[in-house]
């Protein structure tokens, strides 16, 4: 079993910005969404079964988020080419953010030693930032299921006090 991440950002914290490439053409920073709640969700990588469960149920939820002013932001380190058929696919109204120099996912430390079958790699750990208006970190869930993920994070944007 690979050991537990430790993450270095706690709630609190502000959020790290970044500019990178994302599914559909052109570039995004996290800081164009301040003033709004954005829903940043780390996951392995594109079509495979926990994270097209997960893609989904944010894409399910998604008008919800909308109708509260979130951005939903999905990061990986898969390709934008990746990231387009993956979006299309599964017909995704979010943005994929692409982070194949793996810039992102080392700032807000979900990078780290993983285990499959006994066999030790390096990957992304499915772990989720709510980034409130203000740039600060206001939730962390480092443990996610990823079917129910869109539920637990719209319960907790209603209980968020900005």
């Amino acid at each position: 079993m690979a050991k537990t991440l430790e993450l270095k950002l706690t709630e609190g914290d502000l959020a790290p910005d970044f500019t990178a490439p994302i599914n559909g053409g052109g570039k995004i920073s996290l800081s164009d969404f301040k003033g709004r709640n954005v829903i940043l969700y780390f996951y392995p990588r594109d079509d495979t079964p926990g994270c097209t469960k997960e893609a989904c149920a944010f894409r399910d939820d998604f008008a919800a988020f909308k109708k509260k002013g979130a951005v939903v932001l999905g990061v990986s380190v898969d390709s934008v080419k990746s990231h387009d058929k993956f979006a299309e696919k599964f017909k995704l109204p979010f943005t994929l953010v692409s982070d194949e120099d793996k810039k992102i996912v080392q700032a807000y430390g979900v990078w780290g030693e993983k285990s499959f079958m006994g066999r030790k790699y390096q990957g992304t750990h499915r772990v989720t930032f709510l980034v409130g208006p203000d740039g600060r970190i206001r939730k962390i869930w480092p443990k996610v299921k990823p079917e129910e993920h869109g539920e637990e994070v719209l319960a907790a944007l209603d209980q968020i006090v900005i």
